[in-house]
């Protein structure tokens, strides 16, 4: 800690840590200089995701996988009223501060100074939990009833990403006991899940977007289940959900209109874009493509909005021709459903203009077109 506060002082950065861990080398030993240094860098990192960042300890890779303060404590709400919640496979603790936040909890993580980091992370933030150094998969007690479970299974081999579900650690199957018994599970799982792969769960499927970007999936079964699929955009706390995607809206399809609106990546991905479309009376430019277009300007955290200038069937020379008639020297490219590359086509445009636009290169009843918007 007194090698913290030396190191805080120095209010380090990543590319001062060569300098600085020289200098701190020469009053501390190499390992407790570098363990600070670390800490310190980590610290402001974490800013993002947490608003005591500066009271609690990381190590690189548990910070770059857990989620923000606003997620973890989002999820923890459906665990209000239960006895105990586990949180297995807990990490630095994020989760479990969150979970400790509204209940008695128990967090279970197999390395040793992650363990550690998360006794201190919850001594840290006042919250009242037992950290126990085991593995998940060989619990050396048994769940009771009135329990809730929170499961962040690794995803990850090495530096390398898993998007299978069936190659997680431990493996999802390891959740069946546990519903089987009654106890509510919640697992947190990647955005980019196949979800042909959750086919044969009995879950409800929570898409989360934080500020408009999509962060994670979460699984809720037994008594946490509440719908089939659910989009929930954070910090506004609103959400859209379906009970049944086969009763869902067929597709309504026009030409651009007055306004070019794109879906936050929650609903997209929970399947709810036609349902969108409806509630602000808007239409898809293509059934396979989530931009949506309307007459109107809806007010709206799911919607992102521009006022549509010109469109017409893509060609490379009358796109230039538009915006040099327009004076544009500053161009952002937008694509679905285009095989141009937004650098390449920038590349080739050879921009002098004083303007502003945005292009968006989509499908419009499957034609490729630009749609220029201001």
């Amino acid at each position: 800690r007194e090698a913290l506060q030396a190191t805080t002082a120095l209010d380090p950065r990543e590319e001062d840590f060569l300098r600085y861990f020289q200098r701190l080398s020469k009053q501390f030993e190499r390992e407790t200089a570098r363990a600070a240094l670390e800490t310190a860098i980590l610290r402001r990192k974490a800013d993002r995701k947490y608003p005591n960042a500066n009271q609690l300890f990381f190590t690189r890779e548990a910070l770059e996988q857990a989620s923000s303060a606003d997620v973890s404590q989002h999820r923890a709400k459906r665990f209000e009223g239960l006895a105990t919640a586990y949180d297995l496979g807990c990490s630095i603790g994020g989760d479990t501060m969150a979970l400790a936040d509204m209940l008695p909890t128990i967090g279970v993580e197999l390395d040793p100074l992650r363990a550690e980091m998360a006794r201190q992370n919850l001594k840290a933030c006042g919250l009242k939990g037992e950290i126990i150094q085991a593995d998940i998969t060989k619990l050396p007690f048994d769940i009771p009833s009135g329990s809730g479970i929170f499961l962040d299974p690794a995803r990850r081999s090495g530096h390398r990403r898993i998007f299978n579900i069936n190659y997680y650690q431990p493996p999802l199957s390891i959740i069946n006991e546990w519903v089987g018994q009654g106890i509510p599970v919640c697992v947190k799982i990647s955005p980019g899940v196949k979800l042909e792969q959750l086919a044969g769960f009995d879950c409800e499927v929570e898409f989360i977007s934080l500020n408009g970007g999509l962060k994670e999936a979460v699984l809720w079964f037994g008594s946490f289940k509440t719908t089939q699929f659910r989009a929930t955009l954070l910090p506004d706390g609103i959400t859209m959900q379906t009970d049944d995607p086969a009763s869902l809206p067929e597709p309504r399809i026009c030409q651009p209109l007055a306004y070019l609106h794109e879906p936050d990546p929650a609903i997209l991905r929970a399947g709810l874009v036609t349902q969108l479309a409806v509630d602000f009376d808007a239409f898809q430019l293509d059934p396979e493509i989530a931009y949506l277009t309307s007459e109107t300007h809806p007010s709206s955290p799911w919607l992102r909005t521009w006022p549509v200038e010109d469109w017409f069937h893509f060609s490379l020379k009358r796109l230039k021709a538009y915006l040099v008639e327009h004076d544009v020297g500053e161009l952002v490219v937008k694509k679905r459903g285009s095989p141009i590359q937004p650098d390449d086509l920038i590349r080739q445009l050879k921009l002098k203009g004083s303007q502003r636009r945005t292009v968006f290169l989509t499908q419009n009843a499957g034609k490729h077109i630009c749609v220029v918007c201001g």
